[in-house]
């Protein structure tokens, strides 16, 4: 095994023949495969979760007018929703939670043929998201639950009181972190006669299931090449925030209002 040297253009690593990297390969393959069998047996115990009754009328405003939570299904039996954290009077949505939505609308189409509907929703009043929106180039589904407790009942929202007495209860336990707003997943199912479950929910980290990004990030040799802080996407931009050609070694420094940890 060899190291190739630190110099400019290259990095301190260990270097084998083709054989021996071949082997060590098959060995993580054996992990990579545990792991896969693990993440379909975790999906299946998912599945099997009992679920709940949603016994509120929700509406939101969506730029069609006022629709139910059962509206927002647009017929299909299974709806997947991104908390997104936007509150009144923000100017612009959160950026990890933007950095979410820049995977949705690739997915959207996937997702209706098999009888699921995407939307996000957030308290932000409809013309703040559309404003925002436009701006980003989205295409799919995003609605104001203002003026309802959407957002406090599924586990995203929290008082200003809240949060000063801190922890809020967040991700099934307490939260540390200051912030009236968080992100979440959360999966509802419509029966044939019009009735609502709520499946699913999942916060914190759990929301890295729509971050196809950091999947890639994990293949690549750097990873995701974030600092050990409590925040750690502070690298996170709008999209239309980065620089327009980064040094291949820059790593922005936190911009200042950033909402997620």
């Amino acid at each position: 095994m060899s190291m190739i040297p630190a110099e400019a253009g290259t990095v301190n690593h260990p270097v084998v023949p083709g054989d021996q990297w071949v082997a060590q390969r098959k060995a993580l393959l054996a992990r990579e495969k545990e792991l896969t069998r693990l993440r379909d047996q975790i999906a299946r115990e998912r599945r099997a979760l009992p679920w709940e009754r949603v016994e509120k009328d929700y509406i939101f405003d969506t730029p069609g007018g006022p629709r139910s939570l059962a509206g927002l299904f647009e017929g299909r039996r299974q709806l997947l929703v991104q908390h997104f954290m936007f509150a009144p009077g923000w100017e612009q949505g959160c950026p990890s939670c933007s950095f979410m939505a820049d995977h949705a609308d690739g997915m959207t189409v996937h997702l209706a043929h098999r009888d699921v509907t995407f939307v996000a929703v957030s308290r932000a009043a409809l013309a703040e998201i559309e404003r925002f929106r436009l701006r980003m180039g989205w295409r799919f589904t995003w609605v104001s639950s203002q003026g309802s407790s959407f957002n406090r009942d599924f586990g995203v929202t929290f008082t200003p009181q809240e949060v000063a007495r801190g922890p809020v209860p967040y991700n099934y336990g307490e939260w540390p972190f200051a912030g009236e707003e968080w992100p979440g997943i959360s999966v509802f199912r419509q029966d044939g006669a019009g009735n609502i479950f709520h499946t699913y929910s999942t916060y914190g980290r759990g929301v890295e299931a729509m971050m196809g990004t950091y999947a890639m990030l994990d293949l690549v040799p750097e990873g995701r090449g974030e600092r050990d802080v409590p925040h750690k996407m502070e690298w996170v931009r709008h999209h239309d925030r980065y620089a327009p050609d980064p040094a291949p070694a820059d790593r922005p420094a936190a911009a200042p209002g950033l909402c997620c940890h």
